[in-house]
């Protein structure tokens, strides 16, 4: 029996139907690029669900959350900062002159190949989201990572159902040197929240299955994230709402449709309070 294909897993697992693989087969036809990142690009997969894919397809180890591991400075030797950011790659253990590599792309055997005769030793691939992995370089290397100004690099998750809004946030902070991560539904957001521990959360009031409060209320449950502020979007901006998203702890309120000015001002306006922003 032949290796099934990634769509096919991912409509198994009930991730996607089948009409959407057809919708991203159509679209394959026009480019060379992997039917996970034609769905990843569509909003239909998170990069959880690719990873799962491909460790199923590929009968690759897929490991979650490893940034939290202690990892041993012998295979953090083995890989500069750079090149791990570069390559979407961090070497978690040497067993045996093998070293256990997680990569984001455990397929692109030339790099393996590469890493293999540079270090005079085998390559061992695990399957890795790239959201883990660069918070595990930002963790465990020392060299921090900065933006071009010299600071160190500020972290903002923004979740919204409306691409259009994803991307005009995500524009006006990249410009300002933000680093700028980005969720279309409350369970990626809880997700990445967790995963990559922003200094600031941006979320839309109504969100699919769930709304922006509901999921505020779960952030503050979560001692890890409690004390990440948040600031609500919502088309619905009279004193009394303002007022009440107020009271329910979120730290600001801004109207859609968001003016970049004012954006970028209650922005830096909440960084400067943040207690995640020394």
């Amino acid at each position: 029996m032949g290796r099934k294909k990634m769509g096919e897993i991912l409509i198994e697992k009930e991730i996607i139907s089948q009409q959407t693989l057809d919708q991203a087969l159509l679209k394959q036809n026009y480019t060379r690029k992997p039917i996970g990142q034609i769905l990843a690009e569509m909003n239909m997969v998170l990069e959880e669900d690719i990873a799962e894919g491909l460790s199923t397809q590929f009968n690759i180890p897929y490991l979650k959350q490893f940034s939290r591991f202690e990892i041993p400075a012998e295979a953090l030797d083995k890989v500069a900062a750079e090149e791990a950011l570069d390559q979407l790659v961090f070497p978690l253990k040497i067993e045996h002159k093998t070293l256990l590599l997680a990569m984001a792309n455990p397929l692109d055997i030339n790099l393996q190949k590469e890493l293999s005769f540079k270090l005079g030793m085998r390559i061992s691939p695990i399957v890795a989201t790239p959201a883990e992995i660069k918070l595990a370089i930002s963790k465990h290397y020392t060299i921090p990572v900065v933006t071009e100004a010299g600071k160190e690099e500020l972290v903002v998750l923004h979740v919204d159902s409306h691409e259009l809004v994803l991307n005009a946030v995500e524009r006006v902070l990249q410009k300002e040197g933000f680093t700028v991560h980005k969720a279309t539904t409350d369970v990626e957001g809880l997700r990445l929240a967790e995963l990559l521990q922003p200094q600031l959360i941006i979320t839309e009031i109504h969100l699919p299955k769930i709304d922006g409060n509901a999921m505020f209320k779960a952030l503050q449950k979560n001692c890890d994230t409690m004390d990440i502020p948040v600031i609500v979007l919502s088309t619905r901006t009279s004193a009394e709402d303002e007022y009440q998203l107020l009271e329910a702890g979120f730290f600001d309120v801004l109207a859609k449709p968001v003016d970049p000015t004012r954006l970028l001002a209650r922005v830096r306006h909440t960084l400067r309070y943040s207690p995640r922003v020394q």
